[in-house]
């Protein structure tokens, strides 16, 4: 595969992942300067997060019919346009909304990038490589999100951690008309009653338990009824019903929810101790958190490369159990002093280097050309749904930072949960991968 090629793809996962963690390191001071307590900042995460989830299947399918290197575009424009509008925000309800139009163009431009190096490498261990490269390429949006962060905040304030988003989307728009070309494109039309149910059950889903809202499940749970009976009886569905029937890619689907739900979950309770708790100011609680990113942005190359050699199942059971290891040291963590987390911060940053490309590459494995695009869509959906969830559950347990001896007890809690439930997808890994 072309390194520039591959480097563009990249681009669009790196602008999805740094807009993640520049906003967590940013979170104290927009909700100083915007008087926006944890619950609204909570929402400048997961608006992003919600509209993402809920319209990643309709974005690959969108790519599928009408060709990824359009509908990519469409999502680079409509997400440099709200990273502006994030960064002149007068208020927090503004920012919550325009992050949820990032969101939106996010979900555009993410699954074609996926979809995009299926078409390029037929060759599975060579799509293995080349996914291992993306993994580790958009990994580096991690340590450079805290890192990038906290010297604009300490500089310039945060509205600059959104507009720093114009010259890269540009960078990437012209880059991707000159080398993705039109791509395979799927017979047929959008399907569109089964693009808006998709939408509303996983929008609404989430939004039930991020919202602590019961009766928002309500209309998730008759959407996703909709979205079964639309699909199996339509001529031209977007998620055909036979794609989720392998076992290897309905198992890697749920271990990269697990992934997600406990990675930016853990990311953000981090960011709220170090600042909140040891009382760190940004640019300091950004390098702190290094030794969760930097293993992960350095060892996604080599997760490809052993993957493609050696299957994904190794890397994946590997990094579920270093993982768990890194959470379950959580216990660890007091009110005194960094080395309580440190151990904590380094496990979870190896198991998730080890992990990332593995379960992406076990998930899109078996994907025909044509499907490619949807079936990075699902990938996606769940890991970013399940992230929202996990920003949702972990803000919720941890609480409010301020009162230290709570949010550390919240943390051993999270600790315990989040580490179980890695085992518990390590033994899933097994039997499906």
């Amino acid at each position: 595969m072309r390194p520039a090629l591959l480097i563009t793809l990249c681009t669009g996962m790196f602008l999805v992942q740094l807009d993640v963690t520049v906003v967590t390191v940013a979170l104290p001071s927009l909700g100083e300067q915007l008087h926006a307590g944890v619950g609204l900042l909570q929402w400048v995460v997961d608006g992003y997060s919600v509209v993402l989830a809920a319209l990643l299947l309709t974005g690959g399918a969108l790519g599928d019919v009408l060709g990824h290197r359009g509908v990519v575009l469409t999502g680079l424009a409509v997400f440099g346009a709200a990273s502006a509008a994030c960064g002149f925000a007068p208020s927090a309800p503004w920012l919550v909304a325009a992050r949820a139009v990032q969101g939106a163009g996010a979900a555009l431009l993410l699954p074609g990038t996926l979809a995009v190096i299926n078409q390029e490498c037929p060759d599975r261990r060579t799509r293995a490589r080349a996914l291992g490269i993306w993994a580790g390429v958009s990994a580096l949006a991690l340590p450079a999100g805290p890192l990038l962060g906290g010297a604009l905040i300490a500089v310039a304030g945060w509205r600059p951690v959104f507009l720093i988003n114009a010259p890269i989307v540009a960078v990437a728009a012209l880059a991707t008309r000159k080398l993705v070309g039109p791509g395979v494109r799927k017979p047929g039309r959008v399907d569109l009653p089964g693009a808006a149910t998709a939408a509303l059950a996983l929008g609404a889903g989430v939004y039930a338990v991020i919202g602590r809202q019961p009766p928002a499940a309500v209309p998730a749970v008759l959407a996703a009824a909709a979205f079964v009976l639309i699909e199996h009886r339509s001529a031209d569905p977007m998620l055909p019903p036979g794609l989720l029937r392998s076992r290897r890619t309905a198992g890697a689907n749920a271990i990269s929810a697990a992934m997600n739900f406990a990675g930016l979950g853990s990311i953000l309770v981090f960011t709220l101790y170090l600042q909140g708790v040891l009382h760190l100011p940004p640019l300091d609680a950004g390098l702190a958190m290094l030794p969760l990113f930097l293993p992960l942005a350095l060892l996604g190359p080599l997760s490809g490369r052993f993957a493609a050699k050696f299957g994904t199942r190794p890397p994946i059971v590997a990094g579920l159990v270093l993982g768990a290891l890194g959470l379950f040291a959580l216990l660890r963590a007091g009110t005194t002093g960094y080395a309580g987390v440190l151990p904590a911060l380094l496990g979870l940053g190896i198991g998730l280097g080890v992990l990332t490309a593995a379960v992406v590459t076990a998930a899109v494995d078996g994907a025909p050309a044509e499907r490619a695009g949807i079936a990075g869509g699902v990938n996606n959906a769940a890991r970013q749904a399940a992230g929202a969830l996990g920003v949702a559950v972990f803000g919720a347990v941890a609480g409010d930072p301020a009162q230290a001896g709570a949010f550390v007890h919240g943390l051993h809690v999270l600790g315990a949960a989040a580490g179980a439930l890695w085992l518990a997808a390590a033994v899933l890994a097994v039997r499906t991968t």
